[in-house]
């Protein structure tokens, strides 16, 4: 099966993207590296007790990988949603 990029469907956003979850996880409480923001992950699977390490990780089950990228993504997506809210009450 080949492996799928993601990316945004702008790609002019990814700056913007990877600043977001840079500020969403330090505000959980983990630490996060300016050049490399996707490190996080090890960081929340270690938490997690999930194997992920760099390179393939095809033996990790959708549950390991849902529990890593939830955690991130589901983050990111109530801060969005946050923001959102904000901008609707100044109007």
């Amino acid at each position: 099966m080949a492996r799928r990029k993601r990316r945004p469907l702008v790609a002019e956003s990814r700056p913007a993207l990877d600043q977001l979850k840079k500020q969403v996880m330090e505000n959980q409480g983990y630490q996060t590296d300016q050049e490399n923001p996707d490190y996080v992950k090890y960081e929340v699977a270690e938490e997690a007790g999930v194997p992920l390490k760099q390179g393939y990780n095809g033996r990790l089950t959708s549950k390991q990988a849902g529990t890593v990228g939830g955690k991130i993504g589901g983050s990111m997506v109530k801060e969005l949603v946050r923001m959102a809210q904000e901008r609707m009450k100044g109007q």
